[in-house]
């Protein structure tokens, strides 16, 4: 069988006999009960995976392991370049900090169904407080370390946590933040009062604590018994994730703890391609879904050997921090955003620090985050020669929806597509009345009831609002948000957000597309396209681009062949005549630039700084520039 058909076999299995093939799939992972029923569409559309059926997640990701003799396989490595910090942890170890920790939550009254709000840097505690909470059957939801106190209070509120696990400190490569000060402020704000902190103290920054509140981790922790796994229903929470809403109101994503644990298992070995014992890194933030899927639960429930990175794709100390990660510890398989390839693009355009490291260890690149413009897709495949997989997901699937299966059905690389619908995913382009458009031409990114195993189930504790937020567009269809196209071999192209589309002179244009075509040049190392109101034409596209230190040119000079290059390619229709050449772009800490901020700063419309702002310097420095453009 070609690995065509194979494709097409999975498909039609997954679209055709749900059941069947992911209860196949779910016998890679460990049962205490099996499922009744592994699909339960009574409720539609709250449907229900493995239903019946009982494990804990936390077993199937490190006991299982050790019961099986792998106890001295390194589960998780912590390399910290901004601490000078590097520390292997077996899965024996980590078992046991795991079960103390537990104990030690157990003992300040955390049981089954509490919340527990995560609050930490990149250390391998987060990973532990994340699997102890999945020991005891309690549900957790991570905020990025370092959220403005508001932020925290806000989901403090929501997710009414009896406990919070924290940190006296975050290091960035310049600065330390303190985590301490913004928790209290944030418990102070907050409407529900957390029993309990327990503090992980970095001696980088000592925090104080409140005595009767606060406990200190470490001793919480050694003076706690050893806590067992807790048997969980399949569909009960595993955890709770924040995702900004339109509403300014943070919406809480709930993943159950069956349907997460088989989806993960099968994404690792058909997507990334990796076997038990080798070494996956995803260089993202435990606060982000990409941390929740792919540092924590995928690779160890696949048994894989985890890293946590705690430092920047450039300036920890160069733009060969990752290569020289990838030689040290010999990663098979490598996962970041494009952001951080244009980053060290931008900085090292040429390669050269990639020649400094033999990582012929790395089979595979996988981008996700962002869409990969055509160019940084280029750049990494001649500088690396290995498969580079732009595939597409989101928070609330919890794992791709649209990727190049290498592990199972690897296919054709088209720069600019994440390739085709992962099996489970039926994923189709429906125009504004619900009905699908031909093959090539644009309208949202549907997918159609039900989701797979592993997609949220609802959202916490507002089932109106999951409804309303994801389902109410076209019946029997989840919303992605997303704009694009199926090809004619079915190859997916996201184009951009829905409201990412402007209108000029009402020719609809693809904000995305734009983008593609500056990033094109060799002098651009990213850019970002807003549309801005403009009388005669109802709004007309700007560029912001930050040049690469490769570029000799002046910025008239980039500015007059980049908008030649945008009428060759696209065309005199998008009008595109302002460019606006800038150091920065401002970007989420994961790494999403702020377009919708800088489209209505450009506009004169209020805004509000996103809590999720990396460096609010950078959007000051924009609003200055646009002033004066």
């Amino acid at each position: 069988m070609s690995k065509c058909q194979t494709y097409q076999a999975m498909v039609e299995q997954a679209s055709n006999q749900p059941e069947q093939y992911w209860g196949h799939a779910a016998e890679n992972i460990s049962w205490i009960k099996p499922a009744d029923k592994v699909l339960d569409d009574s409720d539609k559309p709250f449907y229900k995976w493995f239903k019946g059926a009982q494990l804990n997640t936390c077993f199937n990701a490190v006991d299982r392991h050790v019961l099986d003799g792998y106890g001295e396989q390194t589960a998780i490595i912590y390399d910290s370049p901004v601490t000078n910090v590097k520390q292997k942890i077996s899965f024996s170890e980590l078992q046991s900090q795991i079960e103390q920790l537990a104990g030690a939550m157990a003992a300040v009254g955390v049981t089954k169904g509490d919340r527990v709000v995560i609050y930490m840097p990149m250390v391998p505690q987060t990973l532990v407080g994340m699997l102890a909470c999945a020991r005891l059957g309690a549900i957790h939801s991570v905020v990025f370390g370092g959220f403005a106190a508001p932020e925290l209070a806000t989901r403090i509120d929501d997710a009414k946590p009896k406990l919070v696990l924290s940190a006296s400190c975050g290091i960035e490569p310049n600065r330390l933040i303190a985590y301490k000060p913004l928790l209290d402020e944030a418990i102070e704000l907050s409407q529900h009062k957390p029993d309990h902190t327990i503090i992980l103290q970095r001696e980088q920054l000592v925090a104080s604590l409140v005595p009767g509140r606060d406990l200190d981790w470490v001793s919480a922790a050694s003076q706690a018994q050893p806590h067992d796994c807790v048997a969980v229903e399949a569909t009960d929470p595993l955890y709770i994730l924040y995702t900004s809403g339109t509403t300014g109101q943070p919406k809480g994503v709930v993943r159950d703890n069956g349907g997460h644990a088989v989806a993960l298992a099968w994404s690792m070995e058909n997507v990334y391609n990796v076997k038990p014992g080798d070494v996956f890194w995803a260089a993202s933030d435990v606060g982000w879904v990409v941390g929740h899927s792919y540092i924590c639960y995928g690779p160890l429930i696949n048994r894989c050997t985890t890293v946590v990175f705690e430092g920047k794709p450039i300036g920890t100390p160069d733009a060969g921090t990752f290569w020289r990660v990838i030689n040290e510890y010999q990663v098979k398989s490598f996962f970041t955003a494009p952001t951080a390839f244009r980053a060290i693009r931008g900085c090292d355009p040429d390669g050269d620090f990639i020649k400094k490291y033999d990582i012929s260890c790395l089979n595979a690149l996988y981008l996700a985050g962002e869409r990969c413009d055509p160019a940084t897709l280029h750049w990494a495949q001649e500088q690396l020669n290995i498969p580079v997989v732009d595939h597409w997901w989101q928070t609330e699937t919890g794992w791709p929806m649209a990727s190049n299966l290498l592990g199972a059905a690897p296919c054709d690389i088209k720069a600019g597509s994440p390739a085709r619908a992962v099996p489970g995913y039926d994923i189709q382009i429906l125009n504004a009345e619900g009905e699908q458009v031909a093959k090539g031409e644009s309208g949202m990114i549907m997918a159609k009831l039900p989701l797979p195993p592993g997609t949220l189930s609802t959202l916490w504790q507002n089932d109106q609002r999951y409804v309303d937020a994801y389902l109410s567009q076209v019946d029997g269809y989840y919303l992605t948000g997303d704009a694009g196209y199926l090809d004619e071999d079915d190859y997916l192209w996201v184009m951009n957000r829905i409201d990412d589309v402007i209108n000029v002179a009402g020719h609809r244009l693809s904000t995305g597309r734009i983008e593609e075509v500056l990033c094109e040049h060799d002098s651009v190392a990213e850019a970002a396209v807003i549309g801005v109101n403009d009388e005669l034409k109802g709004e007309l596209p700007l560029g912001l681009v930050v040049l690469s230190s490769a570029n000799r040119l002046g910025d008239a000079e980039v500015e007059k062949e980049l908008i030649s290059q945008v009428r060759e390619h696209i065309g005199a229709v998008a009008a595109f005549r302002r460019i606006l050449v800038v150091d920065k772009l401002p970007k989420t800490r994961s790494g999403k630039i702020l377009r919708a901020t800088m489209k209505k700063i450009a506009n004169g419309e209020k805004y509000v700084v996103p809590a999720t702002i990396e460096d609010d310097t950078v959007l000051e420095m924009i609003t200055q520039s646009l002033a004066a453009s």
